[in-house]
């Protein structure tokens, strides 16, 4: 059996809440630079475990955060990016739902060939979500932390458990929360999702 942390970063800066984030890079706020002190005892840092981080400025400074003052390696996997929400970067889905109504039903069924609009297609993101899972599976470690963005986190649940990816919007990922899963032979149980008091979502895919 492996552990598997799914972390996700603290609050970013200048974000509304509910708005959109994902290639959009900005730094952690200074709340979310305190969500993230509160995950350094939560956050197992034994010779046995490996640490990867998304490329992208919150990740890697929530990575920074709770890893500070231990003597490790963080590998950096692009495949842990967010989604590339394209032109609707920064809106919130209602104001998506409202400016574009027919898309937004797109992208509510997962539509197979939905793309948002100059950016990612579900197709391409379930494909390196796929891409992530099967490194992770191989990974010759007993416990792995992730240090990643919210979609991702709830693509990776639904991945090692089985669930359609549709099946994501299941799952409350807020800033600074970590999910735990137990993997057996490239599958999944989902052995607690905690969160970080008073944390207010930022829309992720």
């Amino acid at each position: 059996m492996k552990q598997l942390l799914l972390v996700r970063h603290g609050e970013a800066d200048g974000i509304a809440p509910g708005a959109l984030l994902g290639r959009t890079d900005p730094s952690l706020s200074e709340r979310g630079r305190r969500q993230c002190a509160h995950l350094r005892a939560l956050v197992p840092s034994g010779a046995g475990t490996a640490w990867l981080c998304s490329p992208l400025a919150r990740a890697r400074q929530t990575a920074a955060i709770v890893t500070w003052g231990r003597d490790l390696s963080l590998e950096i996997d692009p495949d842990l990016s967010e989604i590339d929400f394209g032109e609707w970067e920064g809106l919130s889905y209602e104001e998506i739902k409202s400016r574009y109504p027919e898309r937004a039903e797109q992208w509510s069924r997962f539509a197979a060939d939905f793309a948002f609009p100059g950016g990612e297609s579900l197709f391409d993101f379930q494909a390196r979500i796929e891409r992530v899972g099967d490194r992770l599976t191989s990974a010759d470690r007993e416990t792995l932390v992730v240090f990643t963005h919210g979609g991702v986190i709830r693509a990776l649940i639904c991945h090692f458990l089985g669930l359609d990816l549709r099946d994501y919007l299941l799952f409350d990922v807020g800033p600074a929360a970590v999910a735990t899963l137990h993997l057996w032979d490239g599958r999944g149980v989902l052995a607690g999702l905690t969160r970080t008091p008073g944390d207010r979502g930022q829309a992720e895919a």
